[in-house]
């Protein structure tokens, strides 16, 4: 359908001219994959003898290594960190479903609008607001797109077994951090949006295009309100990164 806006140009076609091809990595049988954001985590993991690199993702930032986390009870899983922002964290798990994935938890951080939430603070966001551009490649124009609720079940289903209180939510999707301005903020607040980042939106819209489950689990990082950016310290919470890791590992393999 044309449209005076080339974004909102979806076209449904399953097949590109370029299309994911499978990774350099040698041969697994997982379907279960978990995108983490925090490399300081899996590079302690990988130190550990928790993770074993079984490949490589490329790109021209360099390469990102592809991990399997094993464990003779349990299921294997495949775990790559994602990049940074939805174009390339969407790239690299086009490239890992071809490897037969098609159940995926997602641990990041994210900015946080409302003071209330706490840093640290867990939270499972259902519903994202479209504020960016790799999701309209992958579904018709709308305002938001949700998670699989299959998957949203499976963090909950953990966190309550494991003690740790959490927070669904709904977040804004954007590609511009810096151009979260305060009128931006406002609408999107009233809208129900408590929290902000850069992926889950394009992955929610990557998942119900390829029909594969998947759910995310964030902390509470960076407050954005208009009084006053604080970064709160977000990237040094090391305890709240490796337990979201762990619960989306456990997330992933009760869906």
């Amino acid at each position: 359908m044309e449209s005076i806006y080339p974004i909102l140009e979806y076209d449904p076609v399953p097949n590109a001219i370029l299309n994911p091809q499978r990774p350099n990595c040698e041969p697994v049988e997982s379907t279960r994959a978990v995108l983490c954001f925090f490399a300081d985590i899996l590079q302690e993991s990988l130190e550990k003898g928790e993770l074993r690199m079984i490949g490589m993702l490329g790109s021209e930032i360099g390469n990102n290594p592809i991990y399997l986390q094993e464990n003779p009870q349990r299921p294997p899983v495949i775990v790559i960190q994602p990049g940074v922002g939805a174009p390339l964290a969407v790239g690299f798990l086009e490239e890992i479903l071809t490897l037969g994935v098609n159940k995926v938890m997602v641990c990041g951080g994210c900015g946080v609008l409302k003071p209330e939430i706490k840093a640290g603070d867990a939270l499972i966001p259902v519903e994202a607001v479209r504020d960016e551009g790799t999701s309209y490649h992958y579904l018709p124009p709308s305002r938001s797109v949700t998670a699989s609720p299959q998957a949203v079940q499976a963090l909950e289903s953990v966190c309550r077994a494991i003690g740790v209180s959490y927070r669904t939510t709904k977040t804004w999707t954007t590609d511009a951090f810096y151009r979260e301005t305060p009128a931006k903020r406002a609408r999107r607040i009233e809208e129900g949006c408590e929290i902000v980042e850069m992926e889950a939106a394009a992955l929610f819209a990557l998942a119900q295009f390829r029909k594969v489950t998947l759910g995310q689990i964030v902390y509470g990082g960076d407050l954005v309100i208009p009084e006053g950016w604080d970064g709160r310290a977000w990237n040094h919470r090391r305890d709240a990164r490796r337990l979201l890791y762990e619960i989306a590992l456990e997330a992933v393999r009760q869906c």
